[in-house]
């Protein structure tokens, strides 16, 4: 009987190899080669004919070239989800025959979206496929996330690893949408390493991929989350899905994130937030009355940006400290904002305002535990981190939005019309706003008074007297 072979294939990209080599010459990361062995030939030829069945089970007719002109461009049909948030990041709901990586670090709350999602959906027969919790932890589960005691009869659970046996009951069932959670713990045959190595998601994720667009079944796969941040498993499996959602947040926070990172139907800056409450995951509508507090009046420290995170406008809240150095070397500290762009803006107040906190320690906080990357907050962390520094705090009523340049002039932001009328929805009544951002208004009239300026020091000077 002849030996099995050893290759090395590399985690992030699936390149393969004879031999280990140290930097991945496909993908230029290191040390990233895994030892993997394979079947004989034997085993190989079982594995292809495996192999050649279960595309034969899965395909159905060749398809044909079409001429351009003669594809018909109205939209498919989409799945409503019943998610209001979930419908918006995968640009209006669920299209048939797509397939879903759903991505997030341990315990963000993953399953419980998806789970809490299918049991919402009484008209479709989903199948669950776990391969991580039992039958008995997901119906404590679904009695948690369901208190009112109503119970889908179309949703079937199935804990199973095996591709195959997968296979078997979607063919016996016939279901109108399949979720694996998670797709690092399936394994098939034909590949001879354990779940969860770059060989089996990838031959998986490519099975259930030819499954998907061949019946037209949605498939909604999970995924793990590595010590890096990334989805964990070879980069093809982002190629190969059609959509690629995370989930963020921080766990000692109830607020979640859900963006999309990559959407073939729809737009990548969509985003959806939810509060992570006792039963489940809760939808919110309007984030800008939830992050914001209602007695900071009279702190310092304190300032409101409204920034846009995807294409939503909200108001988020700036929190600064500014203290003397107790050691000698000054602390920069953020949380939820660039540590770097910080550095950047404190430089930027140093040289150009004249404000010297060389010897000061600055932390800053955007509160909700959000991680916010719009650059319109730039204004608010230094009228934050000056209205701190002076243990002065900025009145009642006024917010702002504005990117700020080394040189320490206002550069405009974009969609300004939705940031007013996000701070005029909720009552404010002065707005900082670079000046050049009135030329794009066109004169309209709005409720809050507007401040154009042109550099830091005329918002300062509004704020500060």
């Amino acid at each position: 009987m002849a030996k099995d072979k050893i290759a090395y294939v590399c985690e992030n990209c699936g390149q393969e190899s004879a031999k280990w080599i140290g930097k991945c010459p496909a993908c230029g990361q290191w040390n990233t080669y895994k030892e993997i062995r394979i079947a004989n030939d034997s085993g190989q030829q079982a594995a292809r004919s495996a192999a050649s069945h279960l595309r034969q089970t899965t395909t159905g007719s060749k398809n044909r070239p079409l001429r351009l002109r003669d594809i018909s461009s109205n939209d498919e049909p989409r799945i409503d989800m019943l998610d209001e948030e979930l419908n918006r990041v995968l640009g209006g709901g669920l299209v048939p025959g797509s397939i879903i990586l759903l991505g997030g670090e341990p315990g963000i709350g993953k399953s419980t979206l998806t789970l809490q999602t299918v049991l919402n959906i009484p008209d479709k027969l989903i199948l669950y496929v776990s391969g991580e919790e039992s039958v008995h932890q997901l119906k404590m589960r679904a009695k948690r996330l369901r208190n009112n005691g109503d119970e889908n009869e179309n949703l079937l659970i199935l804990t199973e690893t095996s591709l195959e046996n997968i296979f078997s009951h979607i063919k016996e069932v016939k279901p109108d949408m399949v979720v694996i959670d998670s797709i690092q713990t399936i394994s098939t045959e034909d590949v001879d390493s354990s779940p969860g190595s770059v060989t089996q998601v990838r031959e998986c994720a490519s099975a259930l991929l030819r499954f998907a667009k061949s019946s037209g079944v949605p498939v909604i796969l999970i995924g793990h989350i590595n010590k890096e941040g990334t989805l964990a498993g070879p980069k093809i499996l982002e190629h190969i899905v059609d959509t690629v959602i995370q989930f963020e947040g921080d766990q000692h926070y109830m607020y979640r994130i859900l963006r999309a990172m990559k959407n073939r139907f729809g737009s990548t800056s969509e985003l959806g937030i939810y509060e992570m409450q006792q039963n489940g995951l809760r939808q919110v509508s309007n984030p800008s009355e939830l992050l914001l507090t209602q007695d900071h009046e009279g702190l310092s420290g304190v300032a409101i940006s409204s920034a846009i995170e995807g294409v939503r406008p909200f108001l988020v809240e700036t929190q600064a400290l500014v203290s003397t150095a107790a050691y000698g070397t000054p602390q920069r500290s953020a949380t939820g904002f660039d540590q770097r762009r910080l550095n950047m803006l404190l430089a930027v107040l140093e040289k150009r305002v004249g404000f010297k906190l060389i010897q000061k320690d600055v932390f800053i906080n955007i509160a909700g535990g959000l991680r916010v990357t719009d650059l319109a907050m730039d204004l608010s962390v230094i009228a934050s981190v000056l209205s701190s520094n002076v243990d002065t705090p900025i009145e009642s009523g006024w917010c702002m939005a504005g990117e700020v340049g080394l040189s320490g002039e206002v550069r405009p932001v974009n969609r300004i019309e939705q940031r007013i009328a996000e701070a005029e929805k909720l009552g404010f009544s002065h707005m900082i706003i670079p000046k050049h951002n009135m030329q794009g208004l066109g004169g309209r009239h709005f409720n809050i008074e507007l401040h154009p300026v042109r550099k830091v020091e005329e918002a300062l000077r509004y704020l500060f007297g």
